[in-house]
C-alpha cells in the first residue's frame, strides 16, 4: 500500500491564513508523505535482504515514526479546518467537553493555553479509549508524546511553519484564526468513531 498526498486545496483563500502560507505548509505535508512511502519501501527491501538487524534498518525504523506522525497529525489538522468556527451546542462533542473541562469555555481556555507553551509541536485533544475522558495533550515531536490507547479528535499545529509567514511571533492571533476557521462536524465525527 502507498500513501497518497490528501487535496486540501479547498483550504486556500480561508480568512486568516494566506494562500503562500498554506501552499508551503501542503509543501511540507506533502514531503511526509512522500518520506513515508519511502521508509516504508525500503524497510520492506531491507528485511527481504536479511537486514533486519543491521544500524541502517534500526535507524529507518526509528525515522518512521517521525515521517509517518508527521504525515497524520497533518492531515488531522488540514481536515478539522475549513469550517466557520461555530460549534453547535447540541452535538456529542460539546456534551462530552462538558462532562470532562466543566464548561467549553474552561477546554477551550485550557487547549489554547496548551497551545501557547513556548515550543514547537502540537497542541491536540485526546480521548482515553480505555475511560472516554477527554484531555488536551502537548506533543513535542511528531513521534513522542502520543498518550498510548488515545485517539485524536482535535489538532492544531503550532510548529513555526504553521503561522510564522503570516503572523510572525504572534501565535495568539494564529490561534484564533485557527478557531475561527474550525470544522466542528469533523471533531465530532472523530469523536462517535
Amino acid at each position: 500500500m502507498v500513501y497518497k498526498v490528501k487535496d486540501y486545496s479547498h483550504l486556500l483563500g480561508m480568512e486568516g491564513f494566506s494562500n503562500r502560507l498554506l501552499k508551503n505548509h501542503f509543501t511540507l505535508y506533502e514531503g511526509y508523505v512522500k518520506n513515508t512511502n519511502l521508509l516504508l519501501s525500503t524497510l520492506e527491501d531491507l528485511i527481504a535482504e536479511g537486514k533486519g538487524s543491521t544500524p541502517e534498518y534500526a535507524e529507518l525504523k526509528r525515522r518512521l515514526g517521525w515521517e509517518y506522525d508527521g504525515m497524520r497529525l497533518h492531515e488531522y489538522y488540514f481536515a478539522n479546518l475549513g469550517g466557520n468556527g461555530e460549534v453547535d451546542d447540541e452535538c456529542h462533542l460539546v456534551e462530552r467537553i462538558e462532562a470532562n473541562f466543566g464548561s467549553l469555555a474552561l477546554w477551550q481556555a485550557d487547549f489554547i493555553a496548551t497551545g501557547m507553551m513556548r515550543g514547537v509541536g502540537w497542541a491536540v485533544l485526546y480521548r482515553d479509549n480505555a475511560t472516554g475522558r477527554l484531555i488536551n495533550f502537548w506533543i513535542n515531536e511528531h513521534d513522542t508524546g502520543h498518550p498510548s490507547g488515545g485517539s485524536a479528535l482535535l489538532v492544531m499545529d503550532v510548529w513555526e511553519h504553521a503561522y510564522m509567514l503570516d503572523y510572525g511571533l504572534n501565535r495568539h492571533d494564529y490561534i484564533d484564526a485557527f478557531f475561527r476557521n474550525l470544522d466542528w462536524n469533523i471533531v465530532d465525527q472523530r469523536l462517535r468513531r
